[in-house]
């Protein structure tokens, strides 16, 4: 049974929570990004994806995903947990020696949920759009899942992706791109104008749509929902889901400065005063 809309309000905010936790007590990590995602993964992993029990590196007959952007590992590592794929106690583990919940994503640890490696930026669609095409040739109708950085679209080989899957025509494909206008140095604006990401999607050939309000659970929902409905029709689909960087904690919004930086005692205090305890701490 799906959960309410409540339930999963209770688990982005709990989801918040361990972000915090977690980046804090090894003093590293990436906290900023993965707050301003917290609501894309739950209405992914709860809602929207055609999920199997149990966890396969094939994903034959599901939904699968893929992170591009893995420094927001701790969102990606918070969600997994809380959807059944690991224990959650062992997000206590986040980034320690010989933790499978390195700092960002690696499969040789066999984290179930882990589908490629992701600490190097730029690679994500490539195996995703690989992925969709292996789907095709397998006759399996389910979707293929990527999330990506707009900072990380200054890495070319995003562009050389963009212009595969149209000419292809890899339609059970859907892209986002987390548009928070901050990277590590600054505003994308500041370190690399990107320009209209819609016009550059569309000129090379894919369906684009906005999500403007990506920390709204239920404006995500829906969107994610409208990209599903635009798959089939012969165009990659790309979603610009709008969001904040450090969105749910005051001190972290509007500021580049948390890209990946750990908050100290006080701070985490202060931070998670603002996001009360729903499900539970790890």
């Amino acid at each position: 049974m799906k959960p309410n809309t409540q339930q999963l309000q209770d688990l982005v905010t709990q989801v918040r929570r361990d972000v915090l936790r977690m980046v804090h007590a090894v003093n590293s990590g990436h906290p900023g990004g993965s707050l301003g995602c917290a609501e894309y993964f739950v209405a992914l992993y709860q809602v929207i994806m055609n999920r199997k029990e149990g966890f396969d590196m094939d994903g034959k007959d599901e939904d699968i995903f893929f992170l591009s952007n893995g420094h927001i590992s701790p969102v990606f590592y918070s969600v997994l947990a809380r959807s059944g794929y690991f224990p959650v106690s062992e997000l206590a583990t986040f980034r320690k020696i010989d933790s499978r919940l390195q700092g960002h994503p690696t499969t040789h640890s066999h984290l179930p949920g882990i589908r490629m490696a992701s600490g190097s930026l730029g690679q994500g669609l490539s195996v995703g759009i690989g992925a969709a095409q292996a789907k095709k040739l397998n006759n399996d109708a389910n979707l293929v899942y990527v999330l990506m950085g707009d900072g990380e679209l200054q890495e070319g080989q995003n562009w050389e992706a963009l212009m595969y899957a149209a000419a292809n025509k890899i339609d059970n494909i859907i892209a986002t791109v987390d548009l928070n206008g901050k990277q590590i140095d600054g505003t994308t604006d500041e370190v690399l104008n990107m320009g209209s990401l819609q016009a550059k999607f569309e000129a090379f050939g894919w369906d684009v749509l906005s999500i403007e309000k990506g920390n709204d659970l239920e404006a995500v929902i829906n969107g994610l929902q409208e990209a599903k409905q635009r798959t089939g029709n012969q165009k990659p689909v790309m979603i610009l889901l709008h969001t904040e960087m450090g969105n749910g904690v005051d001190f972290m919004m509007n500021t580049h400065a948390w890209h990946g930086k750990a908050p100290n005692n006080e701070q985490l205090e202060n931070a998670l005063y603002q996001n009360l305890m729903t499900l539970g701490d790890y």
